[in-house]
């Protein structure tokens, strides 16, 4: 029986995490056995989950980083103790997700993965695996990477630092992750491929495969309220996730509709204006699904984003979807189901809604599931990657 291996940030929570949480199940279901390491979250999982280090090792790799500007360079002890178990449980698969968030020293890591011939399977979800320091550049016009990172503005950007060791880490992270001849890169959007393809990875296999999501949990409920209501949802609420854009859509709408953001933090909820019900966020789908059934349409005002699992969760409930065209946000959206508009774009936003209001909400419904059905079906987009596995065994 073969044997998966994941590594990600979280295990069953969020996005990224419940990706490799669904991976794991369609591995078992193909005779696999699953592993999933992970950093810092986990909720109740399918596969058998192992936990690198602890909270004290999170908080020191991000004081660490804050100082230094040397993300994903602490976590020692965490790090050797996970190659540890690699060597004891010898999958013939290791995939890697996000191996940034303060939990892993990827040197430590790579020095391992490329002293050995177990193929490496990496889900892109963002950029930082190609920049000397940040997970996303567009919104401050940044293309330095592709030819060598230095004077990075990482004062105010993810990972937050005090110095600047971009150039560095742009050697070092074109060193070890170059060095390893067993990688095959997975960008979950177009969008993203194009940019791998102009970074230092660009010779390596990459292949796109398209996030999914459980199309029977996501699916049109009529249990919701029937407030007439817009939909936001996040992770995290910051000005990357366009907050602000939702105050300035709350001013033109007025009392005409209700702006429910899903994601805020307390603070946050205690200062939303009127016009926007706040809510924290949520782990239950179910609850998800109910908000996203009774919108009148689901709202993206990202200003950063790969291939965001809520636009295709909104279209699987049967609502059309308003997004910025950031990133690979458009790839989900056809003109039969939402409307693609420019960042920053209120009045857009504003006309879009008008529009799904002209034709009624009805008007979109049935092809919105159906598109998700066809094409974001969770069980045939993490199918591709047990494909994916099988053809780089058979190429040993």
């Amino acid at each position: 029986m073969p044997k998966l291996f994941q590594i990600n940030v979280y295990a069953n929570s969020g996005s990224h995490g419940k990706i490799a949480e669904d991976i794991g199940i369609v591995a078992r279901r193909k005779g696999w056995q699953s592993y999933i390491a992970y950093g810092r979250i986990a909720n109740p999982s399918k596969s058998v989950l192992f936990k690198i280090g602890g909270w004290l090792d999170v908080i020191l790799h991000a004081l660490y980083t804050r100082l230094t500007d040397r993300h994903g360079l602490a976590s020692t002890r965490p790090t050797q103790n996970l190659i540890q178990k690699i060597k004891e449980i010898k999958p013939d698969i290791i995939h890697l997700h996000n191996i940034h968030g303060y939990y892993i020293n990827y040197k430590l890591l790579f020095e391992y993965l490329n002293s050995t011939d177990i193929p490496i399977v990496w889900t892109l979800h963002d950029c930082w695996p190609f920049t000397g320091h940040c997970a996303f550049f567009e919104s401050i016009n940044c293309y330095k990477w592709k030819n060598s990172c230095y004077h990075c503005k990482v004062d105010n950007y993810y990972p937050k630092a005090f110095a600047d060791n971009s150039l560095e880490n742009f050697k070092l992270k074109k060193l070890y992750f170059t060095s390893n001849n067993n990688l095959c890169l997975v960008p979950v959007s177009n969008w993203l491929a194009g940019y791998v393809g102009e970074s230092f990875l660009k010779n390596k296999k990459i292949k796109v495969i398209h996030n999914g999501i459980n199309i029977s949990s996501f699916a049109p409920c009529t249990d919701g309220n029937d407030e007439n209501i817009i939909l936001g949802v996040a992770n995290v609420w910051d000005y990357r996730k366009g907050l602000h854009d939702f105050i300035k859509l709350a001013e033109i709408l007025g009392n005409r509709y209700k702006i429910v953001l899903v994601g805020l933090s307390k603070p946050q909820i205690k200062d939303l204006p009127a016009g926007i019900a706040g809510i924290e966020h949520t782990e239950s789908v179910h609850e998800l699904a109910s908000l996203y059934s009774s919108a009148k349409a689901y709202i993206n005002f990202t200003y950063e984003d790969n291939f965001p699992s809520t636009n295709i969760e909104a279209l699987a409930c049967g609502t059309p979807v308003i997004t910025y065209r950031t990133g690979g946000c458009p790839e989900a959206i056809t003109p039969s189901t939402g409307f693609i508009i420019r960042q920053g774009d209120i009045q857009g936003a504003v006309d879009a809604i008008n529009e799904i209001e002209r034709v009624g909400k009805s008007h979109y419904s049935k092809v919105c599931r159906k598109y998700a059905e066809t094409h974001y079906n969770k069980d045939n987009q993490f199918e591709k990657y047990i494909e994916l596995y099988n053809e780089l065994l058979s190429n040993r």
